[in-house]
């Protein structure tokens, strides 16, 4: 069940689209997850927040609780990383994430995230063997490095989230 108001999520999918795009196309090709795309969501999140509180589609309190949130994922993801669970940017993207996320059904969350994190792996792998869509993507340092590009899966989970808010609409 998705408690996000489908103008809310249209507002926030505004800067979740292409940064999202950009951190999965940045992890596979060179699997790294850009601070300043991370910086960008973040922003993009405060910027949408704040329309949304003008809107009075969000309340002030929930905008805390989101940073809130955003900084316990931020803690979570660094104390992963030091115990080599996934890596920094992973971490980094995963907290600039979590603000979108407030009041979410974690049972819904988790399993849209199970789900993408199934297809970006299978996808990637599919894809990688695929002589033309390899030879025009050789460059991709994921093709071969030992860790896979979860940015893929968690851009995924977050567009996927602020679209199934909109099916309302449709």
């Amino acid at each position: 069940m998705i408690a996000l108001p489908p103008l809310a999520a249209l507002l926030l999918l505004i800067p979740a689209l292409p940064i999202g795009i950009w951190v999965a196309w940045s992890d596979m090709k060179s699997m790294k997850i850009p601070n300043k795309a991370v910086l960008a969501l973040l922003a993009g999140f405060v910027l949408a927040g704040l329309a949304l509180m003008l809107l009075q589609l969000l309340l002030p309190m929930a905008f805390l609780w989101a940073l809130a949130l955003g900084a316990i994922v931020l803690v979570a993801g660094f104390l992963g990383n030091a115990a080599g669970l996934f890596g920094a940017g992973d971490a980094k993207f995963a907290a600039a994430m979590a603000p979108f996320f407030v009041g979410a059904d974690l049972r819904f969350v988790l399993g849209l995230f199970a789900a993408c994190l199934l297809a970006a792996f299978a996808s990637h792998r599919l894809a990688g063997r695929i002589p033309a869509f390899r030879a025009a993507t050789a460059d991709w340092q994921s093709w071969t490095h030992k860790d896979f590009p979860m940015g893929l899966a968690l851009s995924g989970t977050l567009i996927f989230y602020l679209l199934a808010a909109l099916l309302p609409l449709f």
